[in-house]
């Protein structure tokens, strides 16, 4: 089986917010954070795939998805081109 490790951003009235997160099934994944019923952090907002990266095993992808959210600089990145 596969994971994803994948980055996710959202236009508010003043800026661009982002999630960080990892699943085994992508668009499934990214269909629930759009139709409310993703993290609670993500309710309410249309979100727009930005970046992932597939491992293949769970634990690796766990790793990679924390080493994404501490990688300010790469996620400051990522929100300015996208």
């Amino acid at each position: 089986m596969t994971f994803f490790v994948y980055f996710i951003t959202s236009q508010t009235n003043k800026k661009k917010i982002s999630y960080v997160g990892y699943t085994n099934n992508l668009k499934r994944r990214i269909l629930l954070h759009n139709s409310g019923k993703g993290a609670k952090f993500t309710k309410g907002r249309k979100w727009k795939l930005v970046y992932y990266k597939e491992y293949k095993t769970k634990k690796k992808a766990m790793i990679e998805e924390n080493k994404l959210k501490k990688d300010y600089k790469f996620r400051k990145f990522l929100k300015e081109e996208y």
